[in-house]
């Protein structure tokens, strides 16, 4: 199933409370038990005003929908064809 990175224009990001960002983990969440299967939140990255979240889902309209029902901008969203980590580098 494909891989997509989202990234989320959130001013301030970086300086969300750890309670601020459990309440958005669990809107996701919230969002994710009742879509389904279809799609899995992989994990995401805080910088200072953006959010990069990595979801598996089978398409990029899945991903739009999660963001709608959450409540969340989808400022971005890239589809991921490759992974490279220092392995990558290995004969």
């Amino acid at each position: 199933m494909p891989k997509y990175v989202v990234e989320r224009e959130i001013p301030g990001a970086g300086k969300l409370s750890a309670e601020e960002l459990r309440s958005l983990s669990e809107i996701s969440c919230s969002v994710l038990k009742n879509m389904g299967p279809q799609i899995q939140w992989v994990q995401s990255y805080v910088t200072d005003d953006k959010i990069y979240c990595i979801y598996i889902a089978p398409n990029e309209e899945v991903v739009l929908e999660h963001a709608r029902q959450g409540g969340f901008p989808a400022n971005e969203i890239n589809e991921v064809f490759t992974i490279l980590d220092p392995t990558s580098a290995e004969v």
